[in-house]
């Protein structure tokens, strides 16, 4: 996809207008809808209005990954990169046993 593709379906997910999402940028609809045609790029600084109101990554909006994250989980995420080494690391391995215990659940339910 690209830049203007996630910003419409992003947008359209949300129930928001190119209006609504222009607002919360700072801009006008009519610039989101060339946003979302493609016709143009924003600034870093607009982007990152951008995927602040759409609650994505900017490397999402870009599609330099295709892991949507929420801000929520990217809080969390944010978080837990600030712990010590040690105390991320048992995070990390609390996440890994609830993540190896879900895939083996649903191995055997199938």
């Amino acid at each position: 996809m690209t830049f203007g593709e996630h910003i419409a379906t992003l947008r359209k997910r949300k129930g928001l207008s190119q209006s609504d999402l222009g607002k919360a940028v700072g801009t006008s609809g009519d610039i989101i809808g060339k946003y979302e045609r493609d016709e143009v790029k924003p600034s870093i600084e607009v982007a990152s209005k951008v995927a602040d109101a759409l609650e994505v990554s900017v490397d999402f909006l870009l599609g330099k990954t295709t892991t949507e994250i929420d801000k929520k989980t990217m809080k969390r995420l944010m978080d837990i990169q600030k712990l010590t080494e040690k105390d991320r690391d048992h995070v990390l391995e609390m996440v890994d046993a609830f993540i190896r215990d879900r895939k083996t659940k649903t191995a055997y339910a199938d």
